[in-house]
């Protein structure tokens, strides 16, 4: 027979365990309001697909495997989502301090390959105080740019009026070029992607 101090003891266990599970659900839930989430696609993002950056040179997506690489797709005629979405990734850079280029890279890729050559690209990058060392922006043929979206299960669209439709998704990816979180880029915080960051660096 279970006598009535082993039953208080196991309560107050059960109680110790469910508050930790309701700890670690509010903030996994706390997370996913900033609009950081975990990764839900295994394909290998960094794929062996070449590209231009905006200094025109060729850039092989592979060849910037062995540290983490944050990633995101903007053009830079797009006046509406794409500047805010730099603003953000510029705010990032800044949290990310020394590391960015170091230990970290970012990689901004055109969603209009048609109209983004390298130049246009550097033209943006400086325009939007983005020109920094460990950030690359990259064009190339349009068959490989969709190559790269189907990586990450995305696609373009180009409406009549000549705007493109796209995610305003951005994705933390290992140094194996699997995603390791990914964000709703607007919303998310700079001091979150920094400790994801730190902590695919393996300092957090």
């Amino acid at each position: 027979m279970i006598d009535s101090h082993t039953i208080r003891q196991y309560g107050r266990a059960l109680g110790l365990v469910s508050l930790v599970a309701m700890l670690v659900l509010s903030a996994c839930g706390d997370r996913e309001a900033r609009g950081d989430y975990p990764a839900a696609n295994g394909n290998n993002c960094l794929p062996d697909v070449s590209l231009i950056d905006q200094h025109g040179s060729a850039v092989s997506l592979s060849s910037l495997k062995g540290k983490p690489v944050l990633i995101d797709f903007i053009y830079t005629s797009c006046a509406s989502t794409c500047p805010m979405l730099t603003a953000k990734m510029v705010a990032i850079a800044h949290q990310l301090g020394p590391a960015l280029g170091a230990d970290v890279t970012i990689v901004s890729i055109s969603l209009d390959p048609e109209h983004d050559s390298p130049a246009a690209l550097a033209k943006y990058a400086k325009s939007h105080d983005a020109d920094c060392p460990g950030w690359i922006f990259l064009t190339g043929p349009p068959a490989q740019i969709d190559q790269v979206l189907a990586q990450f299960k995305l696609r373009r669209t180009r409406e009549g009026d000549g705007t493109i439709t796209h995610s305003i998704s951005a994705f933390l990816l290992g140094p194996d070029g699997h995603q390791l979180r990914q964000y709703n880029a607007l919303d998310v915080s700079p001091d979150s992607v920094g400790a994801d960051v730190d902590r695919a660096r393996g300092k957090g």
